[in-house]
């Protein structure tokens, strides 16, 4: 039996934009896929180029980006698309969950409407028979008084209840993937839970493909089947959920996982990753982590690593994986 074609396919994607005349390649010879009804957790500090990766699937970058590789969505070539073609793919096969939706959300018009437009955009329906499926998803993601609070403007919603309106404007058109962007960083931790739930729940009822981005490896292990771990524009590490959590093999994910609150517990105190992410615009030689990995030695300053499987499914960019 032939192996299924992955959903999403990234093969060597490059992103650079331009700081003044200084080039920051805030992408580099990223590669990964993800299976139909997969979710993948792109995982690491701010500045690893998560949201830089996940912006690119959509080319939402501004003018002048140099976006290089190739993106194939659902069978679909992203990068050698036309403007309509895009418009075409965004929110009927590809939707996206930002992670602050009062800046995704236009502040003029009733979360009602642009629901409504979205579907109208995509398909051939009465505005009363949009209006009728955005009440719909509405209690589908559990908004309360939902008839009502269709006809509330965006600053009249929580921040919960906002994400909640995104997702349902994300799975109006029934798409094939979801594209979640550290949707729960914004929210408090009860509400954080509510959401990772409802995404999960939602996933799986509509065998939706995800790459949810997020820098909180509990909530990649909660919500994800597998994690790729993101440092300074390339991927250093991706396995399953399990593997990764249990027996990490990249020094960088030993120390975000040696630095979770709740393995601190009996510690004198919390472990940390020493240093600060590099400068995009003057990486060291050699491995980016070096400068900052307690195992570093001089081959690791020297050439950058590869990603190289270890095992089935697991793969890690180190000349001395653990």
């Amino acid at each position: 039996m032939s192996e299924v074609a992955p959903m999403i396919d990234i093969k060597n994607l490059s992103v650079t934009f331009w700081r003044g005349r200084k080039p920051v390649k805030a992408v580099s010879g990223v590669s990964l896929a993800v299976r139909p009804g997969e979710v993948v957790a792109l995982l690491g500090e701010s500045g690893s180029g998560k949201s830089v990766t996940m912006r690119s699937l959509l080319r939402l970058h501004p003018p002048g980006t140099l976006i290089e590789g190739s993106i194939n969505i659902a069978g679909q070539d992203v990068l050698g698309m036309s403007k309509q073609e895009l418009g075409n793919l965004r929110g009927r096969t590809v939707s996206m969950v930002f992670q602050e939706p009062r800046l995704a959300l236009d502040p003029v018009y009733t979360i009602g409407d642009q629901i409504t437009e979205t579907i109208q955009r995509h398909e051939k329906v009465s505005r009363a028979g949009a209006r009728d499926r955005a009440l719909s998803l509405f209690q589908k993601v559990r908004i309360p008084s939902p008839e009502r609070r269709l006809d509330t403007y965006p600053h009249e919603m929580s921040g919960g209840m906002l994400q909640r309106s995104m997702i349902a404007m994300a799975i109006a058109c029934n798409p094939k993937v979801l594209l979640a962007d550290e949707p729960t960083t914004a929210l408090d931790a009860t509400v954080q839970i509510q959401i990772l739930l409802l995404v999960r729940e939602l996933q799986r009822e509509y065998g939706l493909s995800v790459i949810f981005v997020t820098h909180d490896i509990g909530v990649a292990a909660e919500i994800a089947d597998r994690i790729a771990v993101m440092y300074a524009g390339r991927i250093v590490e991706e396995g399953k959920v399990a593997d990764i959590i249990s027996a990490p093999r990249h020094p960088y994910t030993k120390g975000l996982l040696g630095a979770r609150v709740e393995l601190a517990h009996g510690r004198d105190r919390l472990i940390t990753i020493p240093g600060s992410p590099p400068d995009l615009t003057n990486l060291p030689p050699g491995c980016a982590f070096a400068p900052r990995c307690e195992k570093a030695a001089e081959g690791c300053r020297i050439a950058v690593p590869t990603l190289i499987t270890h095992h089935h499914d697991r793969h890690v960019a180190c000349i001395h994986p653990g």
